[in-house]
């Protein structure tokens, strides 16, 4: 059974200096959400609190043994913003707790770890002068394991995102899952031009 002192909790910022009182605050909200992960042993929690300009950043994400979850807050206070991350993150462990429990229990039964995952991170919003041409400002390198669509759409929730890339473990290949606007999933799965 996990608790507290098994969890590895980083908390670094960007930014901003982070003081023994935000420390101690970002490690005992964490501690709170782990009774939702009794049954884990791999815990793993980055936290990581930024400033800019009057925005206050609070970004925790919860890897379990390649199952990430992330609940991101920016308000005017970064105690307020730690407090809405967590409750985020609170918020999918509840909504998602049946598919949680059956995704351990299909990769205990299979034998193997939880597969890494691709994680789909939005580029900080950058300034662009006027005329200025679009460019990448972010690269973003992963590792990804084989995993079924439904744990891909899993996945993309607990994230909170609205595209997800990984290994499609039917076909062997590269596959983009995305949310449509009807509320339904696409799923993008490539061919190459004859």
């Amino acid at each position: 059974m996990a608790n507290s002192q098994a969890v590895r909790v980083t908390v670094k910022g960007k930014n901003i200096e982070v003081t023994p009182a935000l420390r101690e605050y970002a490690e005992k909200r964490v501690a709170k959400l782990n009774k939702f992960f009794t049954w884990r042993q791999d815990i793993s929690v980055e936290v990581t609190l930024s400033v800019e300009r009057d925005t206050h950043i609070a970004e925790i994400t919860y890897s379990m043994g390649g199952l990430l979850m992330r609940g991101e807050s920016r308000t005017k206070d970064l105690y307020a913003s730690i407090d809405e991350a967590s409750d985020k993150i609170e918020r999918q462990v509840r909504r998602y707790k049946n598919k949680l429990q059956q995704w351990e229990h299909h990769s205990l039964r299979k034998g193997e770890a939880a597969p890494a995952v691709a994680v789909a991170e939005r580029a900080p919003e950058e300034e662009k002068g006027e005329g200025e041409t679009p460019r990448v400002v972010r690269t973003k390198r992963f590792a990804i394991k084989p995993m079924d669509v439904e744990e891909a759409i899993l996945q993309m929730e607990l994230l909170g995102h609205d595209f997800f890339v990984f290994a499609n473990a039917a076909t062997d290949e590269v596959n983009v899952l995305y949310k449509r606007k009807d509320g339904h999933y696409g799923l993008i799965e490539p061919t190459l031009e004859e």
